[in-house]
């Protein structure tokens, strides 16, 4: 039996993935076998030495000591592009909502007191002061193109906007899901200089940390407006305020509001709702359950922030070894020789690594006893082993 701490409120459609016969889930459990996690701090978590995994239901893993994690030889699993669809709807929305001044109308309309001839006759007058303007022609500059940033840029592009794009990582998946006309910039500088709108989908580092500062901000083109649903800090907010005061920037939309901004008449904080859709709470939940289940039964990655992409079908009759160790030389030829001298005949093994970390599946003709597990354990450099099945 397998035990799942859930440190927030998962969806059921995730929970649902983990079969009750296979596994105890609980938000209060002793030596749990993995973690499930939304946005609770775990930096300052006393870590049980029971945990296998940890399963973040999102894609940003910033409340998550992955180092850490990484050091003790336990997977980070998140729910990359889950969410992306909900992401870029309301990239849309706050497009929108900028160029038609649809917040500060909003408040107008809320209010206009009097009757309603009194009402009329205000909305008449009052109107003229929300003109705002249209978004075929204007110029979308998309940095970070990872699943939400592709369909902003592919959504942007069928509202007839023309769409600039920056990701010095950028994968071959995402190239090829991305619209042919989207053109490259060079640059961040030479993304913003061009942009009427600019969004962000990358994560907070400290390379994306202040990206949009003072000296950009000049960069920009005059009424241009800035979006920022990924993370909070991306955006130098405090440079942010004087250019929206003296007209450089039209509009601020984001999904983080703080005592400068939400007061703001340009500003329109929403109170980060980015994945806040019911479709991407399931969705995000049920990527992560897969994966934990995954690994924990089959010693199987997918979307890992720190483990190498690996998966070997399993074998009929065989028993499954999973070895996690630092990437250095010898370590395949260390465990293979203490396979061989326990008297187990290896029938499959796929190794994979990614930067420090090794990741070992090997399928054995019979079950390894514990003293054959502890010996490969004792290997210097080996973070963790275990037979799976076994338990």
């Amino acid at each position: 039996m397998y035990k799942i701490q859930t440190l927030n409120n998962i969806s059921v459609a995730g929970l649902d993935r983990l079969p009750r016969d296979k596994y105890e889930i609980a938000s209060e459990l002793s030596h749990p076998d993995a973690i499930l996690v939304r946005s609770a701090k775990m930096h300052d978590l006393p870590l049980a030495e029971s945990v296998k995994a940890i399963g973040r239901a999102g894609a940003g893993v910033n409340n998550i000591p992955v180092d850490v994690m990484t050091l003790a030889g336990i997977p980070v699993f998140n729910a990359p592009g889950a969410n992306a669809n909900a992401v870029k709807e309301l990239v849309l929305a706050g497009m929108l909502m900028a160029a038609r001044n649809i917040g500060h109308a909003w408040r107008f309309a809320m209010d206009l007191e009097g009757d309603d001839a009194a009402i009329h006759k205000a909305v008449e007058a009052g109107k003229k002061n929300f003109v705002g303007f249209e978004l075929p022609g204007r110029a979308l500059g998309v940095i970070g193109l990872g699943a939400i940033g592709v369909k902003v840029a592919n959504a942007a592009r069928a509202l007839g906007m023309k769409v600039l794009g920056y990701d010095p990582t950028i994968t071959v998946r995402a190239a090829w899901a991305l619209e042919s006309d989207v053109e490259q910039a060079l640059s961040v500088d030479d993304l913003v200089a061009r942009s009427d709108f600019i969004t962000f989908h990358v994560p907070l580092t400290d390379a994306t940390q202040n990206m949009i500062n003072a000296d950009r901000i000049k960069l920009m083109k005059r009424h241009s407006v800035l979006l920022n649903f990924a993370r909070n800090g991306i955006i130098d907010d405090e440079a942010v305020v004087p250019a929206l005061e003296n007209g450089h920037l039209y509009a601020y939309v984001c999904d983080f509001p703080s005592n400068l901004l939400k007061g703001h008449p340009r500003v329109i904080t929403l109170p980060h709702l980015g994945a806040s859709t019911t479709e991407a709470e399931e969705n995000c939940a049920v990527m992560v359950a897969d994966q934990v289940r995954d690994w924990l039964e089959n010693g199987n990655v997918s979307n890992s922030v720190n483990f190498p992409e690996i998966a070997l079908p399993r074998t009929e009759d065989g028993f499954r070894i999973a070895v996690v160790n630092s990437n250095v030389p010898n370590m395949l030829g260390q465990v293979s020789t203490d396979l061989a001298e326990a008297n187990l005949n290896i029938i499959d093994m796929l190794n994979k690594s990614r930067g420090e970390i090794a990741v070992t599946l090997i399928d054995v003709d019979r079950a390894p006893s514990d003293q054959a597990i502890q010996r490969i354990n004792e290997i210097d450099g080996v973070l963790s082993v275990r037979c799976l099945g076994c338990e």
